[in-house]
């Protein structure tokens, strides 16, 4: 539906391209900067008799109330997105993300209003979640719709990286508020920090989307009159199952990949192989900065050979990689930065999973159907996922390397059979 699918990146192609990874890193730390201070919240928070492990367990619920509020917001804007357009979500996601991360710097604790503030946090999660939700697929469907044809894995991908780099923002901020305060300082009031600074993040990514465009297929299918009637989610539901159930199963090692090599890794290690915390987070900060890299380069080169075989190639070197991070610990420990450098690379094999996403529905459905099958599946197996490799590990040290590898498979196989479905990618430029 692109007017010349074959044209070369224009200068306003790029322009869109830098905007949107922007605005989704920005929106990005918002959501994550909770999980680096989920001790200080937990204190402040809630009750100061609380035993440690019910404080804990009652901050992870915040955080993991987020996730679980991923898929209502992402359904609810992805239909408006594939009714009203893709501009106008892609601004109120980001809206959404800011307002309650500036209230949540704002947030009075337990001490000053008692219960009322855990449940003020409570709905603020939720509407990051919401936000979250919808961020995501629709700025996938964003990109992948401004660009000519031959350059959805590069979008995609940069995009991607784009979110990486979010993480990455959250922690080195994280880490210097720790190291300019002194934990008594960072309780009182350091913690809010990060919190006011997202909020302003916020405001100036929604003020930059202002300057992006419509999308030209989304433009295309309203001057046709092409735009779906009805609940779009229904016509993916009724037409769309076996692209659901692949996006899903994408979505999955999409989670596996991250969850446990990039946010559970840094924790894991400390335990099995006695790394210091210094050198655990740094040697993350190494790795999440080595996965916005690979998710551009595997992004091109799905561009070159297609979607399908990168999937299977990068696959194939991330299965390897897991294993040679764990193992490689066990022996030449001194060896993190290098070996935790490559696997973060080889988890850079998520930025082509957009690709095949965007691939899998038609244009005017396109939103719904990412947004179900994405913001569905990471729910589900973004919160199962730590939980299942915490009990494997009870019986093998090994469980996060097997577990990764277990899906790697997975994604090998659904990229040979999408591989058989896929047209080859254009060779020349």
């Amino acid at each position: 539906m692109q007017t010349n699918p074959r044209r070369a990146l224009s200068r306003q192609d790029l322009k869109t391209l830098a905007l949107a990874a922007l605005g989704g890193a920005l929106e990005f730390y918002d959501f994550i900067i909770f999980v680096f201070f989920t001790t200080v919240i937990g204190a402040l928070f809630f009750p100061p008799d609380t035993p440690d492990w019910l404080r804990q367990l009652q901050t992870f619920g915040l955080f993991a109330a987020g996730y679980l509020a991923r898929p209502l917001g992402g359904i609810v804007m992805a239909h408006f997105g594939d009714r009203s357009g893709r501009k106008r979500m892609f601004m109120l996601s980001v809206l959404l993300m800011a307002i309650p991360t500036l209230l949540i710097g704002l947030l009075p604790t337990y001490a000053n209003i008692g219960y009322a503030a855990p449940l003020a946090l409570l709905l603020l999660r939720i509407l990051q979640g919401a936000a979250v939700g919808g961020e995501v697929p629709g700025a996938w469907t964003f990109v992948a719709e401004h660009v000519p044809e031959r350059r959805v894995g590069f979008a995609c991908g940069t995009l991607t990286a784009g979110l990486t780099i979010g993480i990455l923002l959250g922690s080195l901020i994280a880490t210097a508020v720790n190291k300019s305060y002194s934990p008594a300082e960072v309780l009182a009031f350091g913690w809010r920090i990060p919190f006011l600074v997202g909020g302003v993040f916020g405001f100036l990514a929604v003020f930059l989307r202002r300057l992006l465009a419509e999308t030209p297929v989304f433009e295309e299918m309203r001057k046709r009159g092409a735009l779906v009637r009805g609940l779009p989610l229904k016509a993916v539901l009724a037409g769309h199952g076996r692209a659901v159930v692949v996006s899903m199963l994408l979505t999955w090692v999409l989670t596996a990949a991250i969850v446990v090599v990039i946010l559970m890794t840094p924790t894991l290690i400390q335990k099995l192989f006695a790394i210091t915390p210094a050198d655990a987070l740094s040697a993350n900060s190494l790795a999440t900065l080595s996965l916005a890299i690979g998710c551009v380069v595997f992004g091109l080169l799905a561009d070159r050979i297609g979607a399908a075989r990168t999937l299977v190639i990068g696959c194939a070197m991330l299965f390897f990689a897991v294993y040679g991070l764990y193992f490689g610990l066990g022996s030449r420990p001194g060896h993190l930065d290098g070996l935790y450098a490559i696997a973060g690379f080889c988890v850079g094999v998520v930025g082509v999973i957009p690709t095949l996403l965007v691939r899998a529905f038609p244009p005017a459905i396109r939103f719904s159907g990412i947004s179900f099958a994405y913001n569905v599946a990471y729910a589900i197996f973004g919160g199962l996922t730590p939980l299942v490799v915490s009990l494997l590990l009870k019986s093998n040290p090994l469980a996060p390397a097997h577990y990764v590898a277990a899906l790697c498979v997975v994604g090998i196989v659904v990229g040979v059979l999408s591989g058989a479905r896929e047209m080859p990618a254009p060779r020349s430029a």
